[in-house]
């Protein structure tokens, strides 16, 4: 019985990926205009307003930002990386922790900032 909590942290943190438990499925970015103006456009079918903060779903792709303002870019892409927290998760993890990462594809980051070009 003394070691039934040990055991349950050891089962805990090698069967469940380390970016699964701290990363949530979507990832705040602040987006912005290079001209400072504001601009409106959608990602992923999602409606935003910039400047501001948007909410967007981690996943193994990039996203593109599509802008309808005149003047702005018609796509922005926001490329995905691999959150830091994954390979940490490898080497204290191993495959069981990484695999429970990749599937929930909380895994994947995007740049904190995008900039949408805009002609001033």
């Amino acid at each position: 019985m003394k070691y039934a909590i040990p055991c349950m942290l050891l089962a805990i943190t090698t069967l469940s990926g380390c970016a699964s438990i701290l990363n949530e499925k979507t990832q705040q970015v602040n987006v912005s205009s290079s001209s400072g103006s504001t601009i409106k456009g959608s990602v992923n079918g999602t409606p935003f307003t910039a400047p501001g903060v948007v909410s967007i779903t981690r996943e193994n792709k990039n996203k593109i930002f599509v802008t309808d303002t005149e003047g702005c870019a018609r796509e922005t892409v926001a490329e995905k990386s691999v959150d830091p927290k994954f390979f940490v998760n490898i080497l204290s993890g191993g495959p069981f922790g990484s695999t429970t990462d990749y599937s929930t594809e909380k895994m994947w980051k995007y740049n904190e900032n995008v900039v949408v070009s805009c002609k001033k």
